[in-house]
């Protein structure tokens, strides 16, 4: 697998070839290495399913220079990166997605199926909001219908957006969540719904141990005592 920052920067070819087979340029944007490779393999045999990995990224920073450099047709988008999170690759790549001829398009791909993070990365311009529970079929499905100007959503996602967007009222302030960082909320929904210590560290490809500092870091900042009280807290707050 080749460095995060490494793109290939040739020149844009046209949507298919002269078989008239789907083609497409995606560029993978995640902070686990151990994923991208994962997503490489499953959807990067550009013979077999007609999506090219042009480029990779692990944090905004990265991100923009390689989308910036490659001008994909779609990105694969994680939630929650070092530097800002998805929301801000978004807002660093608007003209990208407004580019009238070659439009950048982008596809939310997240452990998360949280409705913050699904409005979120949608009111910044994402075309669609997958989980990572897709199978590489359905993916490489999904990568296409975004390129094609469709939004996609993983199932009962898109009803977060409806309500979102059918509402004129912002949604209430949470201090007590806003005190947890983007990680911390990823495992806390995941002990809210009952994996043990090392089911969580596979989901989010980290080890046990830093499960484990996770955990006491959101029931110091929340106040709470076991993970009985977190289940409770969560599911008071609709997370689970």
């Amino acid at each position: 697998m080749s460095d995060p920052t490494e793109a290939n920067a040739e020149s844009v070819e046209p949507t298919g070839d002269g078989a008239g087979r789907r083609h497409v340029r995606v560029v993978l944007v995640d902070d686990h290495r151990m994923f991208r490779t994962g997503v490489q393999a499953e959807i990067g045999r550009t013979e077999e399913t007609g999506v090219e990995v042009v480029g990779e990224a692990a944090d905004v920073d990265q991100a923009v220079t390689v989308i910036t450099a490659t001008r994909p047709e779609v990105v694969l988008l994680d939630v929650h990166l070092p530097g800002g999170g998805g929301v801000e690759v978004l807002r660093r790549c608007a003209a990208l997605m407004a580019d009238g001829e070659r439009p950048v398009r982008f596809l939310a791909l997240s452990v998360s199926d949280a409705a913050e993070d699904v409005i979120g990365v949608i009111r910044g311009g994402a075309r669609g909001y997958v989980t990572k529970t897709i199978t590489g079929t359905d993916l490489v499905d999904s990568v296409f219908r975004v390129q094609e100007g469709d939004a996609v959503f993983s199932p009962r996602l898109a009803g977060f957006v409806l309500d979102a967007f059918a509402s004129t009222d912002a949604p209430p302030v949470d201090e007590d969540l806003d005190r947890l960082t983007q990680r911390e909320r990823e495992v806390l929904r995941l002990i809210a719904r009952g994996y043990a210590y090392k089911e969580i560290a596979k989901q989010l490809f980290i080890s046990v141990k830093t499960v484990e500092s996770h955990v006491s870091a959101v029931l110091r900042k929340l106040q709470l005592s076991n993970r009985h009280e977190l289940t409770r807290w969560a599911t008071a707050r609709r997370l689970v």
